[in-house]
């Protein structure tokens, strides 16, 4: 009798975790493939939310999917680990110890083998070198690193409410997740006031450093502008055409060695792979790690290694440029492989390439307002939407997710449970 194929996919992102769930349901459950799900954290958060969790407008639980629960309702298995290296002779994928929280080692390095391997590892902010981000600088690419912020930002607050001063809050790179954390951590603080200390909203003082020429590069220049406005007229300093040079204890240095002042510093700047998957095993990469595959999502050099999301580069035929990182490229070349894989593995049917379909972007200001451009395809191509319309269509993103994940029911019963919490908790994280 015929082995299961070993399906081994890492990383539990938006496009790992919908993948893993697509092909468990259809291989695993039926015992045609094992399906195993890696990556380090035990749950998975969606990233586009991480800004609020790091701002604490939102409540984590409630948002979590926990992998070994969501591993056996799906036919799948978790294993806990975080990928340092690969054996494509062995097909092995090399996974690096890990500490317990208490100190010592929990699990030891160790190998897992594969017939068919999926990197879907995701991306991390890229600080291009720049002294000091690393020692100095908050990054929002994880649970675990908007968590960390998150304490931080509380403590300081607290600082701030004792001693009646000034929280000094630099942030560099107005993309998406900068300008987005920025609104988010206004609105905290407005809710905040309402919690004993009407001032200490007025106390925030925020920057957003952006290199380029204008805040949200991948927006068109309309949204871009009208986001800068709308951040300006909420109080915070906006400063494009701003390089960096150097991150400080006490701030960032730009221009002409100014200093951007700050007690808490985040870097949102920049997009790249890990660096270990710099040259993977001999799999051709760019100049941002990111493993370059061809129109199937097959890497060059070894057709059962696949790449989405993130961590790979895809230049469609006939386009100047590769696809971006988004959400939404993910969850199209997730989509992609769960309906085409199966065939390809079972039946050896040729796998077809992949098509991106462009929907739009969107931008969500926290309560504030919303913008979104509506893409090639749909009913008004190219056009602008913003304001009530722009901020439901974001939230439905989310929601979206939930559903491929669990299902419309569920994902019905999940949304209640939290407009409930919601009414029964505070609205931000006090503790």
């Amino acid at each position: 009798m015929k082995k299961p194929t070993r399906i081994v996919i890492v990383g539990g992102g938006i496009a790992g975790i919908l993948l893993a769930t697509r092909l468990g349901d259809r291989l695993g459950r039926s015992g045609e493939a094992s399906v195993t799900l890696i990556d380090r954290s035990p749950t998975h958060i969606w990233k586009p939310m991480l800004h609020t969790i790091a701002a604490g407008t939102r409540d984590v639980n409630q948002q979590r999917v926990i992998y070994l629960s969501h591993a056996r309702e799906h036919s799948f298995t978790y294993q806990p680990g975080e990928m340092c290296g690969l054996d494509r002779q062995r097909r092995e994928v090399q996974l690096a110890e890990i500490e317990a929280h208490e100190g010592g080692l929990m699990l030891e390095r160790r190998t897992v083998p594969y017939d068919v391997l999926v990197l879907s590892i995701g991306s991390c902010a890229n600080d291009f070198g720049v002294p000091g981000v690393l020692e100095h600088c908050h990054l929002i690419d994880s649970q675990q690193q908007a968590e960390t912020f998150n304490v931080a930002l509380r403590e300081r607050s607290l600082r701030s409410l004792v001693k009646d001063e000034e929280l000094r809050i630099s942030i560099v790179g107005a993309g998406a997740t900068g300008v987005e954390l920025s609104a988010e951590l206004s609105r905290l603080f407005e809710l905040a006031a309402s919690y004993g200390d009407p001032a200490i909203r007025d106390r925030l003082r925020l920057t957003l450093l952006e290199a380029g020429p204008r805040v949200l590069p991948a927006f068109s220049a309309e949204i871009s502008s009208a986001s800068q406005q709308r951040l300006e007229k909420i109080g915070f300093r906006v400063l494009t055409s701003t390089g960096v040079s150097a991150a400080e204890p006490g701030g960032f240095r730009y221009g002409d060695a100014k200093l951007a002042e700050a007690d808490l510093m985040v870097w949102a700047a920049g997009v790249k792979a890990p660096d270990f998957m710099n040259r993977l095993a001999g799999l051709e990469t760019n100049r941002s790690n990111q493993i370059v595959v061809s129109g199937t999502l097959q890497a060059l050099a070894d057709e059962n290694i696949f790449a989405l999301g993130d961590c790979a580069s895809l230049t469609p035929q006939g386009a100047p440029r590769p696809l971006p990182p988004t959400a939404q490229v993910a969850t199209q070349q997730a989509e992609h492989l769960a309906r085409h894989l199966p065939e390809w593995i079972l039946h050896n049917k040729p796998l077809p390439r992949f098509a991106f379909r462009d929907f739009g972007s969107l931008v969500s200001l926290s309560e504030y307002d919303s913008f979104g451009t509506l893409g090639r395809f749909g009913l008004f191509p190219g056009g602008i939407i913003r304001g009530k319309l722009a901020q439901f269509a974001h939230a439905m993103l989310y929601r979206r997710h939930q559903q491929a994940l669990h299902g419309f029911r569920r994902a019905t019963l999940l949304w209640t449970a939290e407009q409930i919490n919601g009414l029964a908790q505070p609205t931000i994280r006090l503790a």
